[in-house]
Parts: C-alpha cells; structure tokens; sequence
C-alpha cells in the first residue's frame, strides 16, 4: 500500500502550474460563463490574496511538516524548498521514503528502491519556485471562464493541461488537478503574514488523502546540503 500512496501524495506536492486535469468522481453542480476578467488579473488577485509578491518573493526557502491520512494510514512528512529545489521525507510505520530534486535532475528512494524522476518531469519541475504561485504564467491559459460550483463563483483558468479553480470572493485557489486525481484546498493558515493551504484533500486514482501541515518555518534551517 505505501508503494501506491506515497507517488500519489508526491504528485500532490510537487505539481506545478502547469498540471493536468482529471475529473473528480464526486458530483457536483457547475455552470459556466466568460469572465470579464483576465487570466493575470486572477493571478494577480491570488497573490495579493496570499500576502502579497513582495512578501512572497522575500520566501527564499521553507520547511513544511505535514500529516497526511490515507487508507487509514498516518504519514508524517517533512519538505525542504528552496527555489526549484526540494527535499521530501515521508515517513509511515518505521519506513521512510525521500524525494530529492537538486534543479536539474532528482530520484525518489522508496523501500530500498531508488528510481530516477521521470524526464518528461524534469522541465516543470526546473520551473518552480519556493512559493508556487509566483510561477503562474498568464499565458500558459487559453480561457478565463466563471463557475458556480454549488452556488459560488469561482475564476477558472483553463488551458490544455489543465483547470485551476479560483474563489471569485477571495481570489485564494481552492482547486487544482494533476495527472493523479483533483487536489481541494479546504483551508488556509497564516505564517509570518502569508497564507499557505491548511488542509488539502485529494482524490485520484481510486484513493483519497487528506494533507494537514502542522508548521511552516521560513528562511531557516535549508542550506544547499538538503539536496544532494
């Protein structure tokens, strides 16, 4: 079972901007309408709503303990950022699993078995930056439509890879898809006047994983050693 969960929970994590879309099983009601609004109006919106880009760019790394529930299993995680560089320890009754990307190229060592990132993998993840959402690119989405899910209006920035669902009320995102499933931010916490995802729940190839960060330390405690 950890062999499927923890690759799952990693995609999560690690996606980019630039993820795709796979429906999620649960129903729900949409409508949908062209927007007024542009795809770097709503990009800008959400990193307003997040603290702002000067806040967010000062974020040069971060330290991210998580608990993620799944199966009935309890995995304690703990990610180290720093620009497009990332080191994630999950670790799950008395097995630990790291995932490593040094800028250019990463691996993941799960078990004893250690295998390379995927190269179609490589590219986005040499584009990312500490805080995600200043990798947005206007131009990456064709469509900027809006959605009522279930009575609220969400800015929706759609492109061939994928739909990324913003609230219209707070500009904050609160849905995202990958290849695996549909990621649902469900709630946010505030660190040093930043928001960050509080609780997220996924849902993709037939599992369900619920992902609650328990603390967020910035700029500290990351040095380039982490990635080796």
């Amino acid at each position: 079972m950890k062999k499927i969960i923890l690759p799952f929970f990693c995609a999560v994590v690690f996606a980019t901007p630039a993820m795709a879309q796979k429906t999620s099983a649960a129903p729900v009601k949409t409508t949908a309408s062209a927007s007024k609004i542009t795809s770097q109006q709503v990009i800008d919106n959400y990193i307003a709503a997040l603290g702002g880009r000067a806040k967010l760019e000062a974020v040069k790394s971060t330290i991210i303990d998580n608990t993620i529930n799944a199966q009935g299993m309890e995995i304690n995680s703990v990610t180290k950022k720093m620009g497009n560089k990332f080191k994630s320890v999950q670790s799950v009754m008395g097995q630990e699993v790291t995932q490593v990307f040094d800028g250019e190229k990463g691996y993941m060592n799960q078990m004893g078995n250690k295998t390379d990132i995927p190269a179609n993998q490589i590219e986005e993840l040499k584009n990312s930056r500490t805080i995600d959402a200043l990798g947005y690119d206007a131009l990456k989405f064709q469509t900027v439509t809006v959605e009522k899910i279930d009575g609220k209006d969400y800015h929706v920035l759609g492109s061939d890879k994928g739909k990324f669902y913003f609230d219209a009320a707070t500009g904050l995102l609160y849905k995202a898809g990958t290849p695996q499933g549909d990621a649902v931010m469900k709630s946010y916490m505030t660190v040093e006047g930043i928001k960050f995802p509080e609780l997220i729940e996924a849902e993709g190839s037939g599992q369900k994983v619920s992902i609650k960060t328990n603390k967020i330390t910035l700029n500290s405690g990351v040095s380039e050693t982490d990635f080796n």
